[in-house]
This record gives structure tokens, C-alpha cells and sequence, in this order.
């Protein structure tokens, strides 16, 4: 286990100066201060508490950091999540959600395991994109409530009952929430325009570099709770609806746990799994650009498996890399593990020193600051860039989109991962073919038609082109046959057993069949299903020695 399990932070303290360690805790101050309002966005955007986003930032994002396998990478609560968290807190309760994140934990840890960070590459990027735009989407409906302060008992996870519930509670209509909620969202995308950091320009100095590095959330949150309290606005804040953050870490909860149970979360867990695992190596992937470094994905999966099995149990809810925090460290100068681990710290300072100042924060500021994630979240720009590519991968987009948006992430997924499955088969089966080969390839078929034939192979002979095989079965010669495989790069069971096939057929109607040029897996799977047994043991190097064998043969 010591082999496999090497977290980044072993080589990160290698040389360590005292210069990057006062580096580090600068940058983990300040994304210390950007987690603060995410955090407790997105766990009320979830169902929950905001202090199980602010535990899940200080629990997960410290053991991420810790345990990780990259340098600068930084855990917590995630916008991804929102949607699907919800959904379980709907259908099967808090314990559930418990017991769904701490089973999505033992997958993601026994996925690093067993190797299996590097596959996550392999999900097209087509359904990546779907269900990202998606739950942005999802997001952002799900924050009109409070952004336009309308009074909602409860409301529903599915898409059209969230419209319902919408539009039936309109005539509550809330104008000073509208009003703070878009005077937030409109300080926080100006402060963005304006004091974002261009590569063009020199680093800024004294005052400018201040508001350069403070994010614009934060002064939307403060400014917001200001106007509020002065004016004495009649808002719904974090005090009034949950009646504050408490200012300690909450104790150990171990929730009612049965086989049943885990029957219903079955999808959840899968869906959790798969979303956190795809967050964090993508999340992990884009700081190494901005750093020049490469991450360990086996390594940085199973410490998202730690932190997702450890948070629940402690109030906090599902966790894994978070691309903006991540990249706020990254430009901030953090350049170890240390600078997550002093982003939870800091957290949890503010928790039990300012808790009781949050209990005036407007829940339209919160919203406001979801609606702006939401929007940044989205790949917009691959919708207007559809027409630039094939049909199937518009298909697969915009059925992911859709039915992540109208019916379920779950239910996205796996279609959209079934349709790109069927999509790459059929593209493997039409790039694999087999041509037959005259006198005009070698002067050996001259006078040989309907006497010896031969074909040679191209790409890979799997269960999508067997076609192939069943062609040539279909037109056999009267003496022999000869295949070419040397540009045979794979051949599957289903190809195997096609050929296996081929070779009973021919030895049953007496022409002679002569198989050349297999190579490395081809030739090992042919020697496995017993094709060489058929073929007489022989596989020539070349299909011209396989034809003058065939030949020789015909004339004796």
C-alpha cells in the first residue's frame, strides 16, 4: 500500500524554503476567503445547512490537499454536486445522503487503487459538456427562489416541478431581495471586468493589487449584508431561515445503515462517483498547465475516497476539486499541498471566531453569487459550435443537455455514455475493412480466379465487423484461401471466434485456408482460441509465402 499510496505533499516538502512556505499561506488566506460564501452557497443550494458546506471546506479541503496527488489542486463543496445532492435529500433522506457519499468515498479510493484514474480521460468530452451545461442550467433555476425572494414551502428536484412551483408562487414576488440580489450580481461581474488580472499588464502595486486579489464574491456578500442591515431591509437571511452557523465542528453522526438501503442509492452513488471523479482530474488537469507540473490522478482519486468517506460523517456533504478555488491559488502563488491545507485552516478560524456574522447575510446575495458560478460553469460556447462537427456528437450533447436538464443527471449519463459507446463502434467498424487482393498485387493470382483467393485486412476485427469475415465465408474459392493480417491491429473474442468459424467452414467444403502476418495481441489471441490449431500451426510473415504455400499445396 506505501508504493501506491505517495501523496504529493512527501515531494512538495523536498527543498521547501521559507519563502514558498509564506507564499503558500498568503495564497491559502485568500482561498480561504473566496470558500467562504461558495461554500455555504452551494450547501444551502443543496438542501442543507450552510455549515455543512463550510465542514466539508475544512474537513475534505484539508485532507484533499494532504492526502492529494497534485500540487496545488483545492477540495470542497462543488456546484457540480448541487443538483444531485438535492436529489437525494428529497427521495431518500439526510442518512442516505450519508451513506451515498461515504460509498462514492470506497469507490473513488478503490478506483486510485486499482489504477483507474487515467479512464476517466476516456468519457467523450461531448457528454462531459452536456451535463456540465446542465447543472448550470439546474443551478440557476434552482437560485430564482431566493433571488426574487418568493416564498417556496419546499422545493422539487425534477425540472418541470421546479417550473411549477416557480410560477405558482410569482405573486410573492419580493422587491428589495430582487433589488440586492441583482445589485449583487451586478457588483460582482463589474468588480470582475474591472479588477480581473490581464496577462498584458504588469503586476499591479499597493491599493490595485488589493482589489485585484480580493474576489469579487466576497465584497458582493459584505456589501450586501451592509445594505441590508442599514436600511433595514425585510430579506430573508442565514439567520432567518436556519438560524445560524454554530461556531464549533459538529460531532461524529453514524446513520441507520442497511443492504436495502444501499439497493435504492445504487445510481446515486454510481452518478456521485463518476461526477466527483471527472471533476477532480479535470479540475487537476487544468492546474497543471498553470503550474508545469503533472499530477498522480491514481493518487489524487483516492484521497477525494478518503475525504468523501471521512466528510458525512461529520455534517459535510460530497467533495471534490473545484477549478475556481484551485486557480485563485494558483495565481495567488501557492505552489504546495500547504497552501490547501492553510485554506481549511482559515476556514476554520473564520468559523469559530465570525460565525455569529453570518447570521446576516442575505440569502439573495447567496443566490446572486450561485448565479454567477452557474454561469462561468457552462461551456456556452459549445452550442454555437455544434455546426462545426459531426452529427453524433451533436446528438450526444445536446440529448446529455437535455435530459440532464428535463429528467435526470443519472439517467444523462448513462445514455450519453451508450450512445458515444455505440457512436465509436460504429466509426472502428467503418474504419475497418478488408479488400481483396488480384493479379495486379502479385503475379502468384494470375489465372487463380475462383481457384485461390486472398484479402488482406485493415484496423480492428471485433464484434462491430465480423461482417468481414462472414463475407468471405459466403464466397469461399474452390481450393484456398489466404488472409493477409498483418495490418490487423486487434482482434476481439467475437473476431476470433468469426475466423474459428471460417476455418470450419472451409475444412468442411475441403479448401485450404492459410492465415499470414499476425502479430503481437492478434496472434496471442489466435494461439488462446485455437485458430492456429485450424490453420495447421502456421502463421507465415507474409501473404506472398502464404500464397506460394497455397499454391504448392493446390499442385500436389
Amino acid at each position: 500500500m506505501a508504493f501506491f499510496f505517495r501523496p504529493k505533499l512527501i515531494d512538495a516538502l523536498k527543498g521547501y524554503t521559507r519563502e514558498q512556505l509564506g507564499t503558500d499561506i498568503g495564497a491559502g488566506l485568500t482561498v480561504g476567503v473566496v470558500a467562504l460564501p461558495l461554500a455555504m452557497a452551494f450547501a444551502i443550494a443543496s438542501g442543507l445547512k450552510p455549515e455543512a458546506g463550510l465542514f466539508t471546506a475544512i474537513i475534505a479541503g484539508f485532507i484533499i490537499s494532504a492526502l492529494g496527488g497534485s500540487r496545488v489542486q483545492i477540495g470542497g463543496p462543488a456546484g457540480a454536486f448541487i443538483v444531485i445532492v438535492y436529489g437525494i435529500l428529497e427521495r431518500y433522506g439526510l442518512a442516505n445522503l450519508i451513506i451515498a457519499t461515504a460509498a462514492s468515498g470506497v469507490l473513488l479510493f478503490l478506483m486510485g487503487l486499482l489504477k483507474l484514474g487515467t479512464l476517466i480521460r476516456f468519457i467523450p468530452v461531448a457528454v462531459v459538456i452536456g451535463f456540465t451545461n446542465g447543472i448550470a442550467v439546474l443551478i440557476m433555476l434552482s437560485q430564482a427562489k431566493d433571488f426574487l425572494g418568493l416564498e417556496v414551502t419546499a422545493m422539487p428536484a425534477d425540472f418541470f416541478g421546479i417550473l411549477r412551483t416557480l410560477h405558482s408562487a410569482l405573486p410573492t414576488f419580493h422587491a428589495p431581495a430582487f433589488a440586492l440580489g441583482c445589485g449583487s450580481l451586478a457588483l460582482i461581474v463589474v468588480w470582475q471586468r474591472v479588477f480581473s488580472v490581464k496577462k498584458s499588464q504588469p503586476p499591479a502595486q499597493g491599493l490595485a493589487r488589493f482589489f485585484q486579489a480580493t474576489p469579487g464574491s466576497i465584497v458582493a456578500l459584505a456589501a450586501s449584508t451592509w445594505i441590508a442591515l442599514a436600511m433595514q431591509l425585510p430579506v430573508e437571511t442565514i439567520g432567518s431561515k436556519f438560524g445560524g452557523i454554530p461556531s464549533e465542528l459538529p460531532s461524529f453522526v453514524w446513520p441507520v445503515f442497511s443492504l436495502a438501503n444501499l439497493q435504492h442509492l445504487s445510481m446515486p452513488i454510481i452518478t456521485l462517483t463518476l461526477l466527483g471523479a471527472i471533476e477532480s482530474l479535470m479540475c487537476a488537469r487544468i492546474a497543471d498547465g498553470l503550474i508545469g507540473d503533472r499530477h498522480n490522478p491514481n493518487q489524487e482519486l483516492m484521497a477525494q475516497g478518503v475525504a468523501n468517506f471521512v466528510t458525512p460523517f461529520f455534517g459535510g456533504m460530497p467533495a471534490t476539486g473545484t477549478i475556481a478555488r484551485t486557480v485563485t491559488n494558483v495565481k495567488s502563488g501557492g505552489r504546495s499541498p500547504i497552501a490547501g491545507m492553510v485554506h481549511a485552516i482559515t476556514l476554520l478560524l473564520v468559523v469559530w471566531v465570525a460565525a455569529p456574522l453570518a447570521n446576516h447575510v442575505p440569502l439573495a446575495a447567496l443566490a446572486a453569487i450561485l448565479m454567477f458560478v452557474a454561469w462561468n460553469m457552462g461551456e456556452w460556447h459549445a452550442f454555437t459550435d455544434l455546426k462545426q462537427f459531426r452529427t453524433p456528437y451533436r446528438i450526444t450533447l445536446m440529448a446529455v443537455f437535455l435530459l440532464t436538464v428535463m429528467v435526470d443527471l443519472t439517467v444523462a449519463i448513462e445514455c450519453g455514455l451508450v450512445a458515444a459507446c455505440i457512436t465509436f463502434i460504429y466509426r472502428i467498424s467503418n474504419l475497418s475493412r478488408v479488400e481483396p487482393l488480384n493479379a495486379s498485387d502479385s503475379p502468384l493470382l494470375m489465372n487463380q480466379q475462383g481457384q485461390v483467393s486472398a484479402y488482406r485486412f485493415y484496423g480492428a476485427l471485433f464484434f462491430g465487423a465480423v461482417k468481414m469475415v462472414e463475407d468471405i465465408e459466403d464466397n469461399l474459392p474452390q481450393k484456398a484461401v489466404v488472409l493477409d493480417l498483418k495490418n490487423l491491429i486487434y482482434i476481439d473474442s467475437s473476431g476470433a471466434d468469426a475466423l474459428v468459424t471460417l476455418a470450419k467452414v472451409c475444412q468442411k467444403k475441403h479448401v485450404q485456408l492459410i492465415v499470414s502476418g499476425l502479430n503481437h495481441q492478434p496472434l496471442d489471441i489466435a494461439s488462446r482460441t485455437g485458430l492456429l490449431t485450424w490453420v495447421g500451426q502456421q502463421n507465415y510473415p507474409d501473404w506472398s509465402s502464404a500464397l506460394q504455400a497455397a499454391l504448392l499445396s493446390e499442385n500436389h
